[in-house]
């Protein structure tokens, strides 16, 4: 690794600062509008909600199954490269999306999105630990973290304004130069960086289980809203993911290198909070996707009004997070993250209310508020907790694999909650149809979210948080996984 160190407040720092929040900005952004853009990409595609959900989860699939690998792959052959091929390997999927002549071609590049999200998100964090100087790299992240807030919160405007131009093509086509800017800074001002004592293999196997077993579990899943689970396709498909799944867990059980370190677990703070991650943003997953289409097919909101209606969350969550927690470190994260989930399920439950010609300030605002203040409640001290519960060389880890179980809990869910509601074929294209589906998968969301305040309060026992570890409440989009730390910044 070089020996240089860079200062937050030098014109050097800054640029990398801008390069690192613009790449991962780019992939936060594209989150956001292409959920605006779902109902118009299913009109031209032909696609059916199983469509929907694929365009969605396939960029969820791979994300979640090699952002810890990516971490690794960074560590050994550079940073700044690994972080750089991410961002072109994003910008030609997304070209291949924009251009995309059918459905299969748009899953497919989503699919290539995913991979080079998975390449630059966790990259961007570790380029901040390995290039500031210690004193700085808090600073660093938490202005990360806000840039990268204010990229999703703009997304719903930029991506409805996209789409009611009458062409949703130009939400990927949005990357491409944003991309360039991005490699251009990276390479001119952010050093290479790499842990050289970084050794063993990388765990090639594991993540190919884990992707494997995820596919066949999403894809069982979606299916089974479609043909039932008595087809023979949907049984083979939960198969592979169960046998997969035990296939990955012994993999990485024996694995001297594993990406998924199972020794982490052993703490019951750090597998309660991880427990509460799935079930909160499984929770939110299936929310934030249902809700933006919901309003467009249902009510008749445009793409710009159906994606800005979801921006008050994402202003609390920039606005308070920071207060959530501090309060986490004076009272301990027991409470919050019990307080937290169960206001978010109050918030989707009010969402019932949501109904053919109703008043967005008194239906569909206090719903979203109520939502935005148990988000702030928790994930702040879900962060914290997922980090001090472990000891100081393993907070990368811990940080990276509650990034994946965020990003695995929103898949599954994508793929379950809609089959499980109803929600299945055309039915999204009917109001009558959809707002019957739409309530029920609100219920499951809401018994998931509560769910989450009460395995908070069981596993969550001790008051405060360890000491071990100075921890940073860094603001950023609850709608996004919590930041990914490197596990080998040096003091």
């Amino acid at each position: 690794m070089t020996d240089e160190r860079i200062a937050l407040g030098t014109a050097r720092g800054r640029w990398v600062l801008a390069a690192t929040a613009l790449g991962s900005g780019m992939a936060f952004l594209d989150g956001t509008v292409v959920n605006v853009a779902l109902p118009v990409m299913g009109e031209d595609l032909g696609a059916d909600m199983a469509g929907l959900q694929w365009i969605v989860n396939g960029y969820m699939l791979m994300l979640a199954s090699l952002v810890l690998l990516s971490g690794s792959l960074g560590d050994r052959l550079g940073r700044r490269r690994t972080f750089v091929a991410g961002v072109v390997w994003f910008a030609v999927a997304s070209v291949v999306c924009a251009f995309a002549p059918n459905l299969e071609v748009m899953i497919a590049g989503r699919v290539l999105q995913g991979i080079g999200g998975a390449l630059l998100t966790p990259g961007s964090l570790a380029i901040l630990q390995t290039t500031f100087q210690h004193s700085d790299r808090g600073k660093a992240v938490g202005a990360w973290s806000g840039l990268t807030s204010v990229a999703a919160a703009v997304g719903p405007f930029v991506g409805g304004t996209l789409v009611d131009s009458g062409y949703w093509q130009l939400i990927f086509l949005i990357n491409v130069p944003l991309a360039l800017l991005t490699v251009l800074v990276t390479l001119r001002h952010v050093p290479e960086t790499r842990d050289e004592e970084a050794g063993g293999r990388l765990d090639i196997t594991g993540a190919i289980l884990a992707t494997v077993g995820l596919a066949g579990f999403t894809y069982g899943l979606i299916s089974a809203g479609e043909h039932g689970f008595g087809d023979a396709m949907v049984l083979v498909s939960l198969a592979i993911g169960v046998v997969t799944f035990l296939g990955f867990v012994l993999v990485e059980m024996r694995s001297s290198h594993p990406m998924l370190p199972l020794s982490v677990f052993a703490n019951l703070r750090f597998t309660g909070a991880n427990l509460v991650t799935v079930v909160v943003y499984g929770a939110l997953g299936t929310a934030t996707f249902l809700v933006v289409v919901y309003l467009q097919t249902a009510l008749g909101y445009s793409a710009l009004w159906a994606g800005a209606s979801l921006l008050p969350m994402t202003l609390l969550m920039l606005a308070l997070s920071g207060y959530a927690g501090g309060l986490s470190d004076r009272i301990g994260a027991r409470i919050p993250m019990t307080v937290g989930p169960v206001l978010m399920a109050g918030g989707l439950l009010l969402m019932l209310r949501i109904d053919t010609g109703s008043n967005y300030f008194t239906a569909v605002l206090p719903a979203v508020v109520l939502l935005g203040l148990g988000l702030v409640a928790t994930v702040a001290p879900l962060t914290a907790t997922v980090l001090s519960s472990v000891e100081d060389h393993h907070a990368g880890i811990a940080s990276g694999v509650n990034n994946a179980v965020a990003r695995s809990a929103q898949l599954m869910a994508v793929a379950a909650i809609p089959m499980a509601a109803g929600i299945t074929g055309d039915s999204y294209r009917d109001p009558v149809a959809f707002h019957n589906g739409f309530g029920k998968a609100l219920w499951i969301s809401a018994v998931l979210a509560a769910a989450g305040g009460v395995i908070a309060w069981v596993t969550l026992g001790e008051r405060g948080i360890s000491r071990r570890q100075p921890v940073h409440h860094h603001r950023h989009c609850a709608l996004e996984a919590p930041p990914y730390a490197d596990s080998r910044t040096p003091s």
